[in-house]
């Protein structure tokens, strides 16, 4: 049994990693599962103190992490038509581009990097801010980036955090 939560412990950790950098998946909060099979294990015993510590962060960067593509936005002149063009944009790179077998490989990662991107300022334009449209595109670009790479962080360190306790 316990060889058993701590292959699942490594493996939640591992797809946190992915999914930081694919929208859509739990990342955070799959990685943090980890660090909680790994305390049901022998292998480390985290205080209750250092698994709410882990789950408070893993929470604010998944609330940050639709707020920081909106404050891209914003920041580089961005109105509410170029936010929701790239909430759109996003969706549609993650609905759409499946439906189109265009999932994996180079192009599956360019749209969901170029769903926002795309999104923002075809929402910019339609909106009527079209001198600012392109800024605001990429400042959606940026918080969309700044956001993975929070995620990405923090699922790293807790993978990392896994394999030492396992490794003592």
């Amino acid at each position: 049994m316990n060889t058993l939560l701590i292959i699942a412990a490594v493996l939640c950790a591992l797809v946190g990693i992915i999914g930081s950098v694919l929208p859509g998946l739990p990342g955070v909060s799959v990685s943090w599962a980890g660090m909680l099979l790994l305390h049901l294990n022998t292998a480390a015993d985290y205080t209750a103190m250092y698994l709410v510590i882990y789950a408070a962060v893993a929470l604010l960067i998944t609330l940050l992490d639709y707020v920081i593509p909106v404050l891209g936005t914003k920041k580089l002149g961005g109105t509410k038509a170029g936010t929701r063009g790239s909430t759109w944009g996003l969706v549609v790179s993650i609905f759409v581009l499946p439906l189109l077998g265009i999932t994996i490989g180079p192009m599956g990662i360019i749209g969901l990097l170029a769903g926002p991107f795309v999104g923002a300022y075809l929402g910019e334009k339609w909106g009527g801010n079209k001198e600012n449209a392109m800024r605001s595109a990429f400042g959606s670009f940026i918080g969309f980036l700044a956001g993975t790479f929070i995620k990405l962080a923090y699922s790293i360190v807790v993978l990392v955090v896994i394999v030492i306790d396992i490794i003592r």
